[in-house]
């Protein structure tokens, strides 16, 4: 039986809007993300949310510390990491 993995498709391309990021995938969908999902992404500047990396299985940003895995999105998963703000 194939792995979930298998099936899972790549990321092919990562572009962002104001408030939102866009998973550009393999299979030809793409997924639109809130920036607030991930609040590294939404706190870091433009030229750090462009300074990323693809691998098969996520996308990487090495400068904001942020892995994140298509599985992840394709599921629904948000960042889990609190802001201290958010911790009250």
């Amino acid at each position: 039986m194939p792995s979930l993995q298998n099936r899972v498709p790549e990321p092919k391309d990562v572009s962002f809007d104001e408030d939102s990021f866009w998973v550009h995938l393999s299979d030809g969908r793409t997924i639109g993300v809130p920036l607030a999902w991930f609040p590294r992404l939404l706190d870091a500047s433009p030229a750090q949310r462009e300074d990323f990396f693809l691998s098969p299985s996520g996308i990487h940003w090495d400068a904001v510390d942020e892995d994140i895995s298509v599985e992840g999105l394709l599921m629904g998963f948000a960042d889990r990491v609190r802001r201290p703000a958010d911790a009250a």
